[in-house]
């Protein structure tokens, strides 16, 4: 039993040192094993998350732009805001209608907010309010609202510009001129104007966004608008700005 057990002893070590032998010899041999980077046995995932999901709306570019009035500032988001319209809130009660803006006006020193098609403008009380302070809460806030996925208007409102069957020839080509040729301008300054009548000769207009506490507001309406106007529709005299009452209320409390 002794002598077995020390033949199978010895056939063991032997085996052994063939093996021993065998690998050492494949490891030497350039052409039969090809060294791999660590990182190749690394088990790879099953998949790879594209990088467009990985990028949140947090990280969204906002840009900004000057506008002709000192207090007011757009903001461009990259993305559409209402597309094809225009809406204004030139107070905090008129906001009740979007969350967005309701979120904006909780910001100290912000005075109206105006939504445009791919833009929003921001309209400060005063020209002693650096942006540098506003901006950063802005960007915040903008930036929040599209990442929560909230529509931007819960409740809409018609602005009573849309084309009618009952206008008049007139009345029409004045609808015409100012969607096509005048409101693509103004909306460039963060602003917008709206049609609210026609009598005697005088087109009864209202300014938004940026244009409402705008200095050269005036001249925008007078030799701007007016005159185009004047130019392609003779039956126009005049150009008078108008307000509704949250508007008058918002000049009368105005420094």
């Amino acid at each position: 039993m002794a002598a077995a057990a020390a033949r199978l002893a010895w056939g063991g070590a032997a085996a052994a040192a063939r093996l021993r032998r065998r690998f050492r010899h494949i490891m030497r041999s350039p052409h039969i094993i090809k060294k791999q980077p660590l990182h190749h046995f690394v088990q790879r995932p099953l998949f790879l998350l594209p990088t467009t999901l990985c990028t949140t709306v947090r990280n969204m570019f906002i840009q900004t732009q000057d506008t002709p009035n000192p207090n007011s500032l757009k903001f461009v988001p990259g993305k559409p805001v209402l597309e094809t319209r225009t809406m204004d809130f030139p107070t905090p009660a008129s906001a009740f209608r979007s969350p967005l803006a309701r979120q904006l006006f909780r910001i100290e020193g912000v005075k109206s907010v105006f939504f445009g098609p791919d833009f929003i403008t921001v309209t400060k009380e005063s020209e002693e309010l650096d942006w540098n302070l506003l901006k950063p809460d802005i960007y915040a806030t903008i930036m929040d609202f599209f990442a929560s996925g909230l529509p931007l208007v819960t409740e809409e409102t018609s602005s009573g510009e849309a084309g009618s069957e009952e206008d008049d020839e007139v009345v029409a080509m004045i609808k015409e001129l100012l969607d096509t040729r005048i409101r693509p301008t103004v909306q460039e300054d963060g602003g917008d104007v709206i049609f609210k009548g026609f009598e005697d000769g005088i087109v009864q207009l209202k300014l938004q966004g940026s244009c409402t506490s705008c200095p050269s507001s005036i001249i925008t309406l007078k030799n701007g608008i007016q005159n185009m106007l004047q130019f392609y529709i003779p039956e126009v005299e005049g150009v008078e700005q108008v307000m509704d009452d949250e508007s008058e209320e918002k000049e009368a409390n105005s420094p």
